[in-house]
């Protein structure tokens, strides 16, 4: 999501107790927005050993580091032995990432991509995605190694406030797309501590279903419904292309114009 200024609607949060992860994992993150921030606090809450980078340097971040127990890193820092690296930056800044960023990694390593494609609010037109006109699938193709696509679907406030416990049937649904399933696996596992339920929604090219314009964008969706939804758009890029883009173009004008009413949009 582009934003999560969620201040504009009341909703009611369900508070999750934090425990200590029995498996703790090593996690890097580049990019200190809002869902990069969001991410680090919760994944250190929960006991994991979390790294967090910005193209500003990490001095930009000690104050942060320091009030949530993670620590500040370089872009090349984060990504260094680690068990799962976070990219949650905008789709434009993707191609100035440091060229062989991801070389060093090891196969098992898990790269999480978050990002959402908005030509015409932040990121400007990139012909390659563009022509592709699948977000992650360019991703994954720019960073020249396997990505899997989760947490673009949900704003960073929902994430915040809205975990429940597994069984709540109120409990939001997470769409997760990828081609490597025990990549997949390993980020099931991630949202369930989260207080989510992890869906798989297929392989990155099927990623589309979860991206901007489509119907389970940042919608808060149990699983019942989030499956329905994904049954309902088909499996045909080819046939939903200009739908989702279409519907993309018209969210972007809603937020440049009223993103209040955008973010009410998302309730109905």
């Amino acid at each position: 999501m582009i934003s999560g200024r969620y201040k504009h609607i009341k909703m009611k949060a369900t508070t999750l107790p934090v425990t200590q992860n029995k498996s703790n994992m090593n996690i890097g993150i580049i990019g200190s927005g809002e869902m990069g921030r969001c991410l680090a606090t919760k994944f250190t809450k929960l006991g994991h050993t979390v790294s967090i980078a910005n193209s500003r340097g990490p001095a930009s971040l000690k104050q942060f580091t320091g009030d949530i127990g993670a620590e500040a890193a370089t872009v090349e820092g984060a990504t260094k032995n680690k068990d799962v690296i976070i990219v949650s930056i905008p789709q434009k800044n993707v191609p100035d990432l440091p060229k062989n960023l991801f070389k060093h990694l090891l196969k098992d390593v898990v790269v999480i991509d978050t990002g959402n494609y908005y030509p015409t609010l932040r990121d400007g037109a990139l012909p390659g995605l563009e022509q592709i006109g699948i977000d992650s699938l360019w991703v994954q193709e720019q960073l020249n190694i396997p990505v899997v696509k989760v947490f673009n679907s949900i704003l960073a406030t929902s994430i915040n406030d809205l975990g429940r416990p597994k069984g709540n049937k109120k409990r939001i649904a997470l769409a997760v797309s990828g081609d490597d399933t025990k990549a997949k696996e390993v980020v099931f596992k991630l949202i369930d501590e989260l207080g989510f339920d992890p869906f798989d929604v297929g392989t990155i090219a099927q990623s589309w279903r979860q991206q901007p314009g489509s119907s389970i964008y940042c919608r808060d969706i149990n699983l019942e419904e989030l499956k329905k939804r994904i049954e309902t758009m088909g499996t045909t890029w080819a046939d939903m292309r200009d739908v989702i883009i279409t519907k993309r173009k018209a969210d972007e004008a809603l937020m440049a114009a009223d993103y209040p009413a955008y973010l009410k949009g998302l309730l109905v």
